[in-house]
């Protein structure tokens, strides 16, 4: 997780975590929990007939509009009494809030991000309640659909005592030690399609090198620009392909991006990875890819000032106003967070070293690899503390072999299947999965 990702979650978990669920969390919790999570979508009250609060003591409807079809769970909980929406991340519109009256049987609700790719909607009710029946319905003018919640009361439940004995006998079976649990309604089947739609996806950016009247190296009728940002185009649909990712491209035409808004871009989106693709010159002979990592004494020096620019920004002036009111202790929700923000910057390395190591095992399959590939430098475009970022030299055109797989469809198949492989194996290894 990069560090803009951490800073902009960091108040919503402890938000999340201190109001939403009745009690104010300690701050140890609120260190476990932060972990990495995309950006939250729009949580909006609208008017009109596509979302509605009504009803009275004995049954009210919640309306929630949905930007579309999703898997959800509604369950209900005592002490305090409140209900929960779990939904994966997307648009939603919420009713008008009641205000200082409640509406049937809702005091008041809340919504937003409750972990990577995922949200919830916590409803404070007036007392004990379930959720009687949940279903995602067309609005009225058949054009959105909504989510419509149907809640009412326990006492008119009949056989109330079993309703009650089967809730906690479920919570025990749960380790929830919470009496008066509703168990999660069943969720409506989902095509495999949806379900991928709504899960958190690493964002990758490809930054094929050069562009526009700059156009990298030229020899053997093989030009740098157009063959690199071929190379990409495949690689992000091959990654896109798999649909666990979501693939940002510095340039998909050929057009000249400058070296340092290349990297800034990769930041701003907080990408999980950097991978900027190139082809060589050399005066020899040499031919064969080249995987290039940060130079280390730039790494530190990066690291050090990283590090402390971190420190001093993992909460903005609201934010801090927002940390008082829950929390109160707002210098020791600063000092936990920075040393999680710091720990990110530190973990940056060894990720990179891994990414390294997976690309030219699996990409030393697929096409030549110069002697020893594994080098540093101090290329501008992944002068990054905060993403692992590296260069890869597709080869030489200089080389008139390499030159003409450079310019081969087939190669390009080839190597950036193995690319993918590469990443795929890096994902899965501990250090990329974790937060630190």
């Amino acid at each position: 997780m990069g560090f803009g990702r951490l800073r902009r979650y960091a108040l919503r978990w402890l938000l999340l975590g201190a109001v939403a669920c009745g009690a104010a969390w300690p701050i140890a919790t609120l260190a476990q929990h932060l972990a990495s999570a995309p950006p939250a979508r729009a949580v909006a009250p609208t008017s009109g007939n596509e979302t509605s609060l009504k009803g009275d003591g004995a049954r009210t409807k919640f309306i929630i509009g949905l930007e579309r079809t999703v898997d959800f769970q509604v369950f209900s909980l005592s002490n305090p009494n409140r209900v929960f929406v779990e939904l994966p991340e997307v648009m939603l519109q919420l009713p008008p809030e009641p205000g200082t009256t409640p509406i049937g049987l809702v005091k008041s609700f809340r919504g937003g991000v409750s972990a990577p790719g995922k949200a919830r909607i916590v409803i404070d009710v007036t007392g004990p309640v379930v959720v009687d029946r949940a279903a995602i319905e067309k609005s009225k003018d058949g054009k959105r659909v909504q989510l419509v919640l149907e809640i009412v009361p326990v006492e008119p439940l009949a056989d109330a005592k079993a309703e009650a004995k089967r809730a906690a006998m479920q919570a025990g079976a749960l380790g929830l030690g919470a009496i008066g649990l509703q168990p999660p309604i069943p969720r409506p089947a989902v095509s495999p399609q949806v379900r991928a739609q709504s899960a958190f996806k690493p964002v990758i950016v490809l930054d094929p090198g050069h562009g526009g009247d700059d156009t990298g190296a030229q020899k053997n009728g093989t030009v740098e620009k157009d063959v690199v940002l071929a190379f990409s185009l495949m690689l992000r649909d091959k990654l896109n392909a798999t649909g666990r990712y979501k693939v940002l491209m510095t340039r998909e035409t050929d057009v000249f991006v400058e070296l340092h808004a290349r990297r800034e871009f990769a930041e701003q989106h907080m990408a999980s990875l950097f991978v900027a693709v190139h082809a060589d010159y050399a005066q020899a002979s040499a031919r064969g890819a080249t995987i290039y990592s940060l130079r280390e004494s730039v790494s530190n020096a990066l690291q050090r000032s990283a590090r402390g620019e971190v420190a001093e920004s993992v909460l903005s002036g609201m934010e801090l106003d927002k940390v008082k009111k829950v929390e109160g202790d707002v210098g020791a929700v600063r000092e936990i967070l920075a040393d999680l923000a710091r720990s990110e910057v530190d973990a940056t390395r060894d990720r990179t070293g891994v990414f390294v190591k997976s690309v030219i095992e699996f990409m030393g399959e697929s096409t030549n690899l110069k002697d020893n590939p594994d080098r540093s430098a101090a290329f501008v475009v992944i002068k990054s503390a905060k993403i692992p970022s590296i260069l890869i030299e597709l080869g030489y055109v200089t080389n008139q072999e390499d030159a003409e797989l450079l310019k081969s469809e087939r190669w390009r198949e080839k190597v950036s299947s193995s690319i993918v492989t590469a990443i795929d194996n890096y994902f899965s290894h501990q250090v990329a999965r974790l937060p630190m």
